[in-house]
């Protein structure tokens, strides 16, 4: 039996379609889809211009390293506590103060100095986290269950496509404006676009409750949120070990081409390619979950094709050419570059009725644990075997256990959400 809601508790509320204008899922579709652009390409804009900022630094190249990793640690507490604020204040209003964050963090970054690098981390880092909660809360009050996992992916292909903005963006307005200016323009838009998102606010946040207050122990009630169920559960772990494999592959993928002899444009080439793939896979895998297999086959599928292609990857030798290379890379990118928006959805579809960004931050704080831990883990093995090997060979066991993990007899759907509104009362 479901646990009585307390006053606090938020009740999920479908909103209607108004006469003459788009469907509430369209519209939020395309604002969450636009947002996260955003929040991609100011996550992968340092990188982008890191040659430039450490030239005139003189700073070492390892502090690009230290900066996402203090923002990777920023995302991993913004994520775990922006539950009671995207409830009190709504989903749309979160968004813009993601984007105002990042924006802010970026201006910061801008004054120069590694100082100001650190603080642009922590706000902008943190900030941008936010972004995939918010976008999670709205979209689950306005897809239809069936097409949430297509509604997710499709959503989620704006991370790849702020990567390949942020690529191609971000040199040209460097060498116009230089990188301070550079920065500073993409600070400007991403604030603008969180002004161009308020007429939407009375729409899509009427679900808000004002009483619900921020405590410390939301931390903790959001890890018990997903710990407690065990389908939540599941996707928690699938998170950590797919954050995880992708985090390793984009650090490591060129590096490791390069130590078998490849050029390194030639290895760059490649790596632009296969990563290309996951676009069209996002959106494939969330129409194979809405409308042909249940989403929990589909991860635990691309969980068997990331643990294969990542053991094929330990396996390159000079010896092999660049093609099959190129194919097992391109099988690795549709699995580890392409499991965001169906595990998303169904996140969402589980959490209880208007905590499904709580929920989703808590899901993800395992993904980031993950993306911290491999490729440390990967790195201190290829220290310790002077070979990357037993790094890939590593990464095989997490996404293997989350295929069987995935695969095993699921417990109810009633009384998966019973455990968390339990948990969440």
């Amino acid at each position: 039996m479901q646990a009585p809601k307390t006053p606090e508790e938020p009740t999920l509320r479908r909103i209607p379609r108004s006469r003459g204008t788009l469907s509430p899922m369209l519209t939020a579709l395309a604002a969450m889809f636009l947002q996260q652009t955003f929040a991609s390409i100011g996550k992968v804009l340092p990188a982008v211009v890191a040659p430039l900022v450490i030239a005139e630094l003189h700073a070492d190249p390892a502090w690009v390293g230290v900066y996402y990793g203090i923002s990777a640690a920023a995302s991993l507490f913004a994520q775990m506590g922006c539950g009671s604020f995207i409830v009190r204040y709504g989903a749309l209003r979160m968004s813009q103060v993601a984007l105002v964050l990042l924006g802010g963090g970026m201006a910061v970054a801008a004054e120069g100095g590694l100082p100001g690098f650190g603080a642009s981390a922590i706000i902008g880092g943190g900030g941008a986290a936010v972004s995939t909660p918010t976008s999670s809360q709205l979209l689950g009050r306005v897809s239809p269950p069936r097409l949430a996992p297509l509604v997710f992916s499709i959503k989620q292909t704006a991370v790849p496509a702020g990567v390949l903005i942020a690529g191609f963006l971000g040199p040209a307005m460097a060498g116009v404006w230089g990188w301070r200016g550079a920065v500073l323009a993409t600070a400007t838009l991403c604030m603008a676009f969180a002004a161009m998102l308020q007429p939407l606010r009375a729409r899509f946040d009427d679900d808000r409750v004002p009483s619900r207050r921020f405590r410390l122990s939301d931390f903790r009630t959001t890890i018990a949120l997903v710990l407690k169920a065990p389908e939540l559960r599941r996707l928690s772990f699938a998170c950590f070990a797919f954050n995880g494999a992708q985090s390793v592959f984009t650090a490591y993928f060129v590096t490791y081409l390069v130590a078998l002899g490849h050029e390194l444009a030639a290895a760059g080439f490649l790596f632009s390619v296969v990563v290309a793939v996951a676009v069209p896979c996002r959106v494939l895998w969330g129409w194979l979950g809405s409308f042909h297999l249940a989403p929990r086959l589909v991860m635990a599928g691309l969980a068997l094709g990331m643990a294969g292609s990542i053991a094929l990857t330990g396996l390159f030798t000079a010896a092999w050419p660049g093609a099959a290379m190129g194919l097992v890379g391109a099988v690795l990118s549709a699995t580890a570059m392409s499991w965001h928006g169906i595990l998303l959805s169904e996140t969402a579809r589980l959490a209880p009725a208007g905590n499904a960004g709580a929920v989703t931050g808590g899901v993800l704080s395992f993904g980031q644990i993950g993306a911290l831990l491999g490729p440390f883990a990967f790195s201190l093995l290829l220290r310790l075997t002077g070979g990357y090997g037993a790094g890939w060979a590593l990464c095989t066991i997490p996404a293997l256990w989350a295929a069987i993990s995935l695969l095993r007899q699921r417990a109810p759907i009633e009384q998966a959400k019973a455990l968390t509104a339990k948990t969440a009362g």
